[in-house]
């Protein structure tokens, strides 16, 4: 199988940099595949995992959003913020949502109570996505 080259860029550090076989993305409009030679594309992230395919092995990484850039050089991803599946911090997450719930609820602004809603349900697909893609590790 032919290889191209995929980097996941955070605000903070390169979470991942290598030759891969296939990266499946979760996209806004709809989750996708890239192969080798894929025809360039931009695309918006949604919370969820990524999931690259190196060798016949799988390693999963999640982000929150960001954006996709397909092109001749390969696939880079810049992320809101992405970590490895393994080290992400699920505790934390169900803390924030239990917290934008509440300030969601308090909230008196329209403006501020719908950037609030949105932000939510952005976490919940995440712990959504995490749930579905802990069940796909087991299998």
């Amino acid at each position: 199988m032919a290889t191209f080259h995929f980097d996941l860029v955070s605000p903070d550090h390169l979470v991942f940099s290598g030759e891969v076989d296939q990266v499946d993305v979760p996209g806004s409009e709809g989750d996708f595949g890239v192969l080798a030679g894929h025809a360039p594309y931009v695309a918006t992230l949604k919370p969820g995992i990524i999931v690259v395919h190196v060798g016949g092995e799988e390693r999963r990484m999640v982000v929150t959003g960001g954006f996709a850039e397909v092109s001749l050089k390969g696939l880079t991803i810049l992320a809101d913020m992405a970590t490895m599946f393994d080290e992400f911090d699920r505790e934390r997450l169900t803390g924030e949502i239990k917290n934008t719930e509440e300030d969601a609820a308090d909230a008196t602004d329209g403006r501020v109570k719908d950037r609030l809603e949105h932000r939510l349900s952005q976490l919940k697909a995440l712990q959504a996505a995490l749930g579905a893609g802990a069940a796909a590790t087991t299998h």
